[in-house]
């Protein structure tokens, strides 16, 4: 009687997510995680920061949720801008739930005075890129739904999802930002909804903030090949996202991964709202993240790339209470009231 052998794990997202030579996976879930030795912030700042939050469905097919935040105290004469914020995690890791995210829009909604919607999408291998990049454009329709219901006044509808976005918010005021594998969907929902476009109507697009976005391509940049690795973050752990994320046998230069790839549209005559760029000195995808900026300011885009000296990818999440986490919520809130 022959014995069964164990399968092997041919793909270690970091111990949360495994793939196994037989083709099944394992994902630890959310609650088994111990944060603490991924460097993500597990704070207790949702205890006293005055905001309230709130998880709708807003993909019935795929179960997909996302959080709304509102800050408790909200005046009256002025409406709150709306901030998007999708969470990283190299397309295979991450979501709403997670305490990086949720802090982090916590802060968003208390110091930014806005109502943020934290979406979720679905994950990779078992949905590899675009389910992504369409959930993201899913997750804005849905916001464009609620608008219009609510400028309809039917009010009774069922597909009036939360209460949390009826007064005192602001449609015609949206920010996306992403984080990571978030700023890499936020880039491609610019791309789609163009600018003075009324596809979302009554909610208008202001502009995108791309907080290190997760992007990729076959040929190394010099901080790539030669950048010492990140505490959290190395070239064997991008080319895995990137191997589990992508269709079957695309590489890199995929348009899904490299905006300026091979395949990828052209973006000359492409209307964009402004973007802010932001990216750490020290991280490893910093050239990869300047150069997507540079190219899109010489095709005359609306785009200001601002770096950060010293600081690794996802600082603002890892060190939110560090002096340059602090200069970006300056920056973001500078780009919202210029905007």
């Amino acid at each position: 009687m022959g014995s069964l052998s164990q399968p092997d794990v041919v793909e270690d997202c970091f111990g949360v997510l495994k793939l196994y030579d037989n083709g099944s996976i394992h994902r630890v879930s959310d609650s088994d995680i111990n944060f603490e030795k991924y460097n993500f912030e597990n704070d207790t700042i949702g205890e006293g920061c005055d905001v309230e939050f709130e998880d709708c469905i807003f993909d019935d097919i795929h179960q997909l949720y996302l959080r709304v935040y509102r800050p408790c105290s909200t005046s009256k004469n002025v409406k709150m801008p709306i901030l998007y914020f999708i969470h990283g995690g190299g397309f295979c890791l991450g979501s709403r739930t997670w305490p990086n995210c949720h802090n982090y829009c916590l802060r968003l909604s208390s110091q930014l005075h806005a109502v943020v919607i934290a979406p979720d999408y679905r994950l990779a291998p078992e949905h590899r890129l675009p389910a992504a990049i369409e959930d993201g454009l899913n997750a804005v329709k849905w916001l464009q739904l609620q608008a219009k219901l609510r400028e309809e006044g039917d009010y009774c509808n069922e597909r009036l999802s939360t209460r949390l976005i009826e007064d005192g918010v602001d449609f015609s005021k949206v920010f996306i930002i992403g984080d990571s594998s978030g700023g890499n969907i936020a880039h491609h929902l610019a791309v789609h909804f163009g600018s003075g476009l009324s596809e979302l109507h009554p909610v208008q697009i202001h502009g995108y903030v791309l907080l290190g976005p997760f992007f990729g391509g076959l040929v190394r940049t010099i901080s790539e090949a030669e950048g010492p690795p990140e505490p959290a973050l190395d070239l064997d752990s991008l080319d895995r996202f990137w191997r589990l994320s992508l269709p079957i046998g695309e590489s890199q230069d995929h348009p899904s991964a490299n905006p300026f790839g091979p395949n990828s549209p052209s973006l000359e005559k492409t209307l964009l709202d402004p973007i802010l760029v932001i990216a750490g000195e020290s991280e490893i995808m910093k050239d990869r993240i300047k150069d997507y900026a540079s190219r899109l300011k010489k095709l005359g885009k609306d785009i200001t790339y601002v770096e950060f000296e010293g600081e690794h990818h996802g600082f603002y999440l890892h060190k939110s209470s560090s002096l340059a986490s602090s200069q970006l919520f300056t920056l973001l809130k500078r780009f919202i009231m210029a905007n």
